[in-house]
């Protein structure tokens, strides 16, 4: 099942959690912990702030979510890491994939899209049943430069918790690729995550040097997907 608009509202990936939590796996935010880490976050808007979203894996290319405006943002200070090990979605229990977060250090290209106030509740909604499932990202209001306009806005960012015992940031890129290249889970393999986004990344004029290593590496272990290979003999 891919994720969409209608899945997360309908509870599917809360059910896959607590799915998980029976098998030992992660330990899903409650709903009640949901609203409160959402209103606690929401409740720290910096003055004069719109709701923008900072997207930099697969909010890019599948938001899920509805928006009035986006812009093309960098954020100084992390950047885009397969850093969190997970059991379901991308990966099982006893072989888990691994997703994106946001690492200390560096800095990182990509989008924020901003939430329309009237329907801000709604959105944000969304937005925490996917981004704050398990609790493994701390939400923070970021400062984001404006790459086409100039100048700083505030946005929302989920950042990895290096406390999470799920945090994979250790990992070498020999183990990050063999672990991509791997792992499958209910929302289907997690090179495809990984091939998703670097084609976001190209799709959107974003360089981004070691997701492009990386999936030269993935490939390597595993050989093109169906996709890929058709691409490459047709040229």
């Amino acid at each position: 099942m891919a994720i969409d608009r209608d899945g997360i509202k309908s509870g599917y990936f809360q059910r896959m959690a607590e799915e998980s939590l029976r098998e030992g796996s992660i330990v899903p935010l409650s709903e009640d912990e949901r609203r409160a880490s959402r209103a606690e976050t929401v409740s720290r808007r910096p003055a004069g702030a719109g709701l923008w979203i900072f997207g930099y894996g697969s909010l890019m290319w599948n938001p899920a979510f509805h928006y009035v405006e986006k812009r093309f943002a960098r954020l100084y200070g992390y950047h885009r890491s397969f850093c969190l090990k997970t059991p379901i979605g991308r990966g099982t229990k006893d072989y888990p994939g691994l997703v994106l977060g946001l690492d200390r250090g560096g800095s990182v290209h990509g989008v924020a899209f901003r939430i329309d106030e009237a329907t801000a509740e709604e959105e944000l909604d969304i937005i925490w049943a996917r981004e704050m499932l398990a609790g493994s990202y701390e939400p923070r209001w970021v400062s984001l430069l404006d790459e086409e306009r100039g100048g700083r806005f505030w946005a929302m960012a989920f950042v990895m918790r290096r406390d999470c015992e799920r945090y994979a940031g250790h990992m070498d890129p020999e183990e990050m690729a063999e672990t991509i290249a791997r792992a499958e889970g209910k929302l289907g393999p997690c090179r495809e995550y990984l091939e998703n986004t670097v084609g976001a990344l190209d799709a959107l004029g974003i360089g981004d040097g070691p997701m492009h290593a990386l999936l030269r590496r993935v490939r390597e272990i595993a050989g093109p997907t169906t996709a890929a290979a058709e691409k490459e003999t047709s040229r």
